[in-house]
Order: C-alpha cells, then sequence, then structure tokens
C-alpha cells in the first residue's frame, strides 16, 4: 500500500465503482444510442466521435448533433438553419437547446424506438444543412 501525504494508507487503486463509459464506448453506444449512432454514422461523410460524455456527430471539422454516452441520459442536441429551427420548435417534444439556441441548437429527448424517427428527420435537416454549407464554401 502506498503511503497519502498524511501518513494514513491510501485506498489502492483501481478499487472504485467501474467506469460504464468505457464499457460503452467499446459497444459503440448503450440505449438509444446505438442505433442513433450506426444510422448517423452511415450517412456520407460523418464522423461520429466521444467527446465531453456525448457523441458527437460531424461533417468535416463542424458538428451538427450530439447525444450522451450515458444510457441513463437522453437529450438529443441538434444544430439547425434558423428557419428549421422555428419549425423544430413548433412540433412537440422539441425545446430550445439551454444554453446554444442563438446558434440554431435545439434538444429533444430519445427515450424509446419510436422517438427515432423524429430524430432522424431533424438530424438529416442538419446533416444536410452543414453540406449544403460546406460544399458552398468550396
Amino acid at each position: 500500500m502506498r503511503k497519502s501525504g498524511r501518513g494514513r494508507l491510501a485506498a489502492p487503486r483501481g478499487t472504485g465503482r467501474p467506469r460504464r463509459d468505457r464499457r460503452a464506448l467499446r459497444r459503440g453506444g448503450e440505449g438509444m444510442a446505438g442505433p442513433l449512432n450506426d444510422a448517423v454514422s452511415a450517412w456520407d461523410g460523418v464522423r461520429v466521435t466521444p467527446m465531453f460524455g456525448r457523441w458527437g456527430y460531424f461533417v468535416g471539422p463542424e458538428m451538427f448533433g450530439c447525444y450522451p454516452i450515458r444510457a441513463k441520459d437522453h437529450d438529443l442536441w441538434v444544430r439547425l438553419p434558423r428557419p428549421d429551427q422555428e419549425r423544430a420548435l413548433a412540433s412537440a417534444g422539441i425545446r430550445p437547446h439551454r444554453r446554444f439556441a442563438a446558434r440554431g441548437w435545439i434538444e429533444c429527448d430519445v427515450i424509446e424506438p419510436g422517438e427515432l424517427p423524429r430524430a432522424f428527420r431533424w438530424l438529416r435537416r442538419g446533416y444536410e444543412h452543414l453540406r449544403r454549407q460546406r460544399a458552398a464554401d468550396g
């Protein structure tokens, strides 16, 4: 055993509770993250990357959506152009992002498989907008 700074014995390393996030990363997502990641990663030019406790959905360096890694969290974030953001916010179950609404971000909960079509619809709009934007920039 190693000694702590005060002369007491410190707990051995690696005896804490296991890190579920690491297992979720190896599996490619738990809960609704698995089907979301599988479908979105099949879109042309999309990269799914874990970052800051969320799966980030990228086209090049730009992120258009993200979903939590942890199975008990359910809030999908999607970045949309202003007209689509307004249309999304008018529909049920969609709310402005708590910090980034002014930048076009929305939030919706994806808890059950029946909510996936709505999630894919808004993710697809965010993805297509970003692809058009990147094509226009050259």
